[in-house]
């Protein structure tokens, strides 16, 4: 499935995860060279963060494999169909067992088959959308330059068309977790508001983006003392675990 999907270029560019060559670190790089070129040119730029409710569980069957049969995906349909068919599940706390209750959306999480469904379902996500859009997996976020009142114009219009695919493909957004990051120093943020629906969007300084703390000044201080603690954490659990301090010692540690 990977090999056919990838001779044929089905899966679009946008989306970084569980794809060779692709990974966060592609995501990010690519995601802060197009708002640094922006800044640079003295253009002001908005990052919209979007977030999916429960992603992984929300993925309707039935659906996914009429995608996987439009991604020309035939020879192992039937075994995909029984795979993700007649699933059941409960919860057992401290012993106590509750009834099994039918599994009908979402594909298995912890699989090696399940993320790799899950980026073919939403691979038409950016369809019609004319801004610059970025994925890894269910992580997405779009990118616009907004030096006037037109591209504002076409980002609230690519929120719009998003919004519409999830729910006709009944993947809602969380439309109270999804936040704006306005960027540059002649970014009339105030002048103009972003929605997705009827909710507004929250305006933030800074974000964790996959892992990577991210502030609107481009700054990377935050990350920094972030890794800084971190990395003391760790000396300081090997200064109460090892009463040898040798450098040699430590290193083959």
């Amino acid at each position: 499935m990977i090999n056919h999907l990838s001779e044929n270029r089905l899966i679009n560019e946008s989306q970084h995860g569980f794809r060779h060559k692709k990974s966060c670190l592609t995501n990010l790089l690519e995601y802060l060279e197009y708002v640094v070129n922006q800044i640079d040119a003295g253009d002001p730029v908005n990052v919209i963060y979007l977030d999916f409710q429960t992603a992984f569980d929300k993925v309707p069957h039935y659906r996914l494999l009429q995608k996987l049969r439009v991604h020309g995906i035939t020879g192992s349909i039937n075994w995909i169909e029984n795979w993700l068919a007649d699933r059941e599940q409960r919860v057992v706390i401290n012993g106590i067992c509750w009834t099994f209750t039918a599994v009908i959306n979402g594909v298995p999480q912890g699989s090696i088959l399940g993320p790799l469904l899950f980026i073919i379902f939403i691979n038409d996500l950016h369809e019609g959308v004319v801004n610059t859009s970025l994925r890894f997996v269910d992580d997405t976020k779009i990118v616009s330059k907004v030096a006037g009142e037109d591209q504002i114009k076409i980002l609230q219009s690519d929120l719009h068309k998003m919004f519409n695919w999830s729910q006709d493909w009944q993947m809602l957004f969380n439309t109270d977790k999804s936040k704006v990051m306005h960027f540059g120093f002649n970014n009339k943020e105030a002048a103009y508001s972003l929605y997705i629906r009827e909710s507004e969007t929250c305006a933030v300084e800074e974000e964790r983006d996959l892992g990577v703390i991210v502030d609107k000044l481009l700054k990377s201080s935050r990350q920094c003392a972030k890794a800084a603690v971190a990395a003391n954490a760790v000396l300081g659990l090997i200064r109460r675990t090892f009463l040898c301090k040798d450098k040699e010692f430590i290193a083959t540690v």
